[in-house]
């Protein structure tokens, strides 16, 4: 089996468990509070930040409304999100910005929107994926660990991660390969203690016990003693 053979495998196994439905598991209700709370993901995971925003987007029901929030008052609402202070001063930032200079909408090229304070790449795929329909592969840490099991990169760095994916796969499956990722990670393939004997990637994954099993006999021409 070639390469492009097993990553058709992959991907055909992944859409039949989980679907091909692109989910956004961050809560919003505009194109700006996307961007909000993508800034306060960073190594947080989604479930604290919707429940931060929630009360947020409560409180600051418009990008005016934020824009002219008191910096304090931002802080103390995303206190549990860790690095609070400069999230705080990014999303009063971003909302400015957003006011002044678009007229309250959010950009939707890579050079404006990697300008707002607190946006990087993550950010930038989640708002042109789920605003603007814009391919893009948004490496968070289930997409890096998994990716990784299944041979699709060695790299560490969330950008070197995006580029090997972005080779491996192909652009018509970038969005919807992060939804699957996470579904994989959070179920079978979590960070400590992987379900390996339970996957339905094991024999095609290439840190799957199947695998090496199956490379063994291939390349030993017998069974393993």
């Amino acid at each position: 089996m070639d390469e492009r053979e097993r990553v058709n495998r992959i991907l055909a196994r992944l859409d039949e468990n989980y679907g091909t439905e692109c989910i956004c598991y961050l809560d919003y209700g505009a194109p700006w509070q996307l961007l909000i709370a993508a800034v306060l993901s960073v190594q947080c995971k989604e479930e604290r930040v919707n429940r931060v925003t929630a009360r947020l987007f409560d409180r600051y029901p418009s990008v005016e409304a934020l824009a002219r929030a008191d910096a304090g008052d931002v802080e103390r609402e995303v206190y549990t999100l860790g690095f609070y202070r400069n999230k705080a001063r990014h999303i009063i930032a971003c909302a400015g910005i957003l006011e002044k200079k678009y007229g309250g909408q959010v950009p939707c090229t890579w050079r404006e929107l990697t300008a707002l304070p607190g946006v990087g790449r993550k950010t930038v795929n989640l708002i042109r994926g789920y605003i603007y329909g814009e391919p893009g592969i948004v490496v968070d840490g289930h997409v890096r660990r998994v990716s990784k099991m299944l041979g699709f990169t060695e790299e560490d760095d969330p950008e070197l991660v995006e580029y090997d994916l972005m080779q491996a796969l192909p652009k018509d499956r970038w969005l919807c390969y992060g939804t699957q990722m996470i579904k994989h990670g959070r179920s079978l393939c979590p960070e400590k203690n992987p379900l390996c004997g339970q996957c339905f990637l094991n024999e095609l994954c290439l840190k799957g016990d199947c695998y090496w099993y199956k490379k063994y006999e291939e390349q030993e021409g017998g069974e393993l003693l």
